[in-house]
């Protein structure tokens, strides 16, 4: 499987709600790098994704987006051969 990174905050909907998704699909380990403790991390997510919103997705070295991008992808059957991709 895949290595899935997820830029996050500790108040955040979307994110808990895109770990869930992520989960169900059979992801047992994700990445949460938390943007509120370490303002560097902001930067960098910022830098990685061009967006200033948590959740960021990435699935290997590719960027997802949010939840509702990564729902979409979900829903579109593209998000279990991105996680089986690697």
């Amino acid at each position: 499987m895949a290595k899935v990174v997820m830029y996050c905050t500790a108040v955040c909907p979307y994110c808990v709600s895109a770990e869930r998704l992520l989960k169900s699909r059979g992801v047992t380990d994700i990445e949460k790098i938390r943007i509120d403790l370490d303002p560097a991390k902001q930067d960098e997510m910022i830098a990685r994704s061009g967006r200033r919103t948590v959740p960021q997705v990435f699935i290997g070295d590719t960027h997802v987006g949010g939840f509702d991008d990564t729902a979409a992808l979900d829903a579109a059957g593209g998000l279990v051969p991105l996680l089986a991709s690697a």
